[in-house]
C-alpha cells in the first residue's frame, strides 16, 4: 500500500489527507480503493466521533480525476471499473454514520467538488475554487454530482455550474449554500478542527440516529418524513445518552455522553 491517504486521530477527531499534492491530489483507482480502506478504519474506532477530509500541500483539495486515464476508457470499461469504484467510495462516506467535515485548502474540481457534496459540513480556505468543468471536456459529473449538486442548491445555478464549466469562489459557494464557511487559508484545518471539536463533545449514537433520519427523511415525502422522524426519536429517547443529557442539563451540570 502507498501513502496516497494518510490518517490521524486526535481527543476523537480522525483527519483523513488525501496526500498527492504533486498531481493536486487528483483521484484515480488505487487513491479511491486506498480511501475506501482508510475511512472504512476511521468508522471502525469507536474513540473517533467525527472525521475531517483534506488535501495535502498548498494548492489542491482535490482538482479532480485523472483526465489521461479517463481518455484510455470506453464507456463499459469505465462503468465497471473507474465509476463503479468512485460512486460506492463517495456514498460511504456520504451515509457513513460519523459527521464528515470537508476542509476545502485549495482547488475543488471535478471529483474533488463531487467529494465535497458527499461530506456533511464544508469549512473553505479563502482562497478555494469549486467547480465541475467536466463539459469544457465533453463529459458531464459522473462521480454523482448531477444529483447532489441539484439537490443541495437552488437547481437553476447548479445547471449553470455544470453547462458553463465555471469555477465559483469560496464566497459564492458560501452564499449559495453549497459550503458553510470562508476561512483565511492557514486557518482552514483549525477552523475544521474547531467545528469537528464541538460535534465530538456530543453523543455518538444520538449522532448516528439524526443523520440517518435526516439521509433517510430527506428521501421521502413529507408525509412519510415526519411519522419516521417521530419513530427515530422515539429510538432516542430509548438511549442512557438521551436521559443523561436531560439530568445535566436539569442538574445544571455538563452532560458525559457515553454512546449508549
Amino acid at each position: 500500500m502507498s501513502d496516497s491517504i494518510l490518517t490521524s486521530v486526535e481527543d476523537g477527531i480522525g483527519l483523513l489527507t488525501i496526500n498527492r499534492p504533486k498531481v493536486l491530489n487528483a483521484l484515480d483507482v488505487p487513491t479511491l480503493l486506498e480511501l475506501e480502506a482508510a475511512f472504512a478504519r476511521l468508522e471502525a474506532d469507536a474513540a473517533v466521533r467525527a472525521v475531517i477530509i483534506t488535501g495535502a500541500g498548498d494548492r489542491a483539495f482535490v482538482a479532480g480525476g485523472d483526465i489521461a486515464d479517463l481518455n484510455s476508457r470506453n464507456g463499459l470499461a469505465h462503468y465497471q471499473e473507474f465509476a463503479e469504484v468512485v460512486h460506492r467510495v463517495f456514498r460511504r462516506i456520504e451515509i457513513s454514520d460519523k459527521p464528515t467535515i470537508a476542509a476545502v485548502n485549495g482547488f475543488a474540481l471535478g471529483g474533488g467538488t463531487e467529494l465535497v457534496l458527499a461530506t456533511d459540513i464544508r469549512v473553505l480556505a479563502d482562497t478555494a475554487r469549486l467547480g465541475l468543468p467536466e463539459i469544457t471536456l465533453g463529459l458531464f459529473p459522473g462521480a454523482g454530482g448531477t444529483q447532489r449538486i441539484i439537490r443541495q442548491i437552488p437547481p437553476c445555478r447548479a445547471k449553470e455550474i455544470m453547462f458553463t464549466g465555471e469555477q465559483i469562489s469560496a464566497q459564492e459557494a458560501v452564499a449559495i449554500g453549497l459550503a458553510n464557511k470562508v476561512v483565511p487559508k492557514d486557518q482552514v484545518l483549525a477552523a475544521a478542527r474547531e467545528i469537528a471539536a464541538r460535534i465530538a463533545a456530543k453523543s455518538p449514537v444520538v449522532l448516528k440516529l439524526l443523520k440517518r433520519t435526516l439521509l433517510n427523511g430527506a428521501d421521502m415525502p413529507l408525509s412519510a418524513a415526519l411519522p419516521y422522524e417521530q419513530s427515530m426519536i422515539g429510538l432516542v429517547l430509548d438511549t442512557a445518552d438521551a436521559h443523561e443529557g436531560c439530568s445535566a442539563f436539569l442538574e445544571k451540570r455538563k452532560a458525559s455522553f457515553a454512546g449508549k
